[in-house]
């Protein structure tokens, strides 16, 4: 990992990626009061077919190192990542402000669809595999996801660029080998 002080010029120190993991390990739900100013919502960009960005909010799960997050097929991030799959993704924690860039990606594996059901059904989201095993249905979602079946992406992070909201601060950009 290639790590870049942002706030050198306030003599502020890198901020230390591994309390940024730690903390998205934790979750960031956006169920009201939990984070964020009130909550913690991720706004993920897309790239639409004339250059222009697309921004929208999604339900996204920090797991294992990447973001992963649901929609349906036919919305406009979906169609979006299946033509350019470059995106970013950031959310608002107490500890800090946090973009991740990279790529998304549909999954098509049946058992990490249903690995990953069963962690929105653990943060609440009644979530569970359709019957093709390769999608998620559920009795509502979140109305930018569009109607069921929802595919599962994986965002893979290439860098992330985190702001310190508490002291002492700081700002700090990772670019991710591999």
């Amino acid at each position: 990992m290639d790590t870049t002080n942002l706030a050198d010029i306030y003599g502020l120190p890198p901020l230390d990626w591994a309390p940024i993991a730690s903390r998205l390990d934790r979750g960031v739900t956006q169920a009201p009061e939990t984070g964020g100013p009130n909550r913690h919502t991720c706004w993920l960009a897309t790239i639409n077919p004339d250059g222009s960005p697309h921004v929208t909010g999604v339900g996204a799960l920090w797991v294992d190192g990447a973001f992963w997050f649901e929609t349906g097929d036919r919305t406009r991030k979906a169609r979006n990542l299946a033509r350019d799959p470059r995106c970013t993704l950031s959310v608002a924690t107490h500890e800090f402000d946090l973009v991740v860039e990279g790529e998304a990606h549909r999954v098509v594996d049946p058992s990490t669809v249903a690995a990953m059901a069963a962690r929105w059904n653990a943060e609440g989201w009644p979530a569970r595999v359709d019957d093709t095993g390769l999608a998620l249905t559920a009795e509502y979602s979140a109305p930018s996801a569009g109607p069921p079946p929802w595919i599962v992406h994986q965002l893979t992070p290439h860098r992330a660029t985190a702001v310190g909201t508490v002291e002492p601060g700081g700002a700090t950009r990772w670019r991710f080998s591999g």
